[in-house]
């Protein structure tokens, strides 16, 4: 398989994951793949009672990213083009963890092994993350009506389990680059200059890992 960069860009609601794809994609040429969210009927119930719709929630997401990666994988990823994604498949994970049943996330995980086995995954990630009061305000900013009904709590113990979800996939997976950066002290959507330091630490990851860049599976 050719070597080609596959890029997720994650971190928790709001944080600015889809913007920072899209400039990404405009300004190196890569296949833009964005996760569905809107078409999800089960999410806004689920920021009403998060109890009562997360393993509806979390199955819905699961099978249109299967189906997602699936269009990747034999699209763009078998015929060398490189693919930035506003997402990683592995939140599928994080979510469930913090949202699930205890049998319910068996089942899921179980249900999450068998689709995503032989799905390409990222060969690079860029970590976003910022603090609960700039998530919330560009959450309120981007004005999504059910993401308004969303408990402050539930946002600042997801960003802890991104915090811990990055340091163990650092462990486990030490040949995928991870470009960490603090979305408190930059913003690449007002500020060009703060854009453009984001794709330095992209173009310098690029080029170190131009030799090695494997979708694993």
């Amino acid at each position: 398989m050719n070597h080609i960069p596959f890029i997720a860009v994650e971190g928790p609601i709001g944080v600015g994951k889809t913007s920072l794809a899209k400039a990404i994609s405009a300004r190196y040429e890569y296949h833009l793949l964005k996760e569905i969210v809107d078409e999800n009927p089960f999410l806004g119930k689920f920021y009403e009672n998060i109890e009562e719709w997360s393993f509806q929630t979390e199955m819905f997401f699961l099978c249109n990213r299967y189906k997602q990666l699936e269009d990747i994988k034999s699209n763009f990823i078998e015929k060398h083009i490189p693919v930035v994604a506003d997402y990683h498949i592995y939140k599928n994970i994080i979510f469930a963890k913090r949202t699930l049943t205890s049998e319910q996330y068996t089942k899921y995980k179980s249900i999450y092994d068998i689709l995503t086995a032989d799905m390409p995954k990222p060969n690079l990630i860029i970590y976003l993350h910022a603090s609960l009061p700039t998530l919330l305000s560009r959450i309120e900013m981007r004005g999504r009506e059910m993401e308004q009904k969303m408990d402050p709590h539930y946002l600042e113990q997801l960003s802890d389990d991104y915090e811990t979800a990055m340091a163990n996939w650092a462990s486990l997976y030490p040949n995928t680059p991870i470009i960490d950066i603090n979305g408190d002290s930059l913003d690449f959507v007002k500020n060009p200059a703060d854009l453009q330091s984001i794709f330095t630490k992209l173009d310098q990851a690029l080029q170190k890992g131009a030799t090695c860049f494997e979708p694993t599976r």
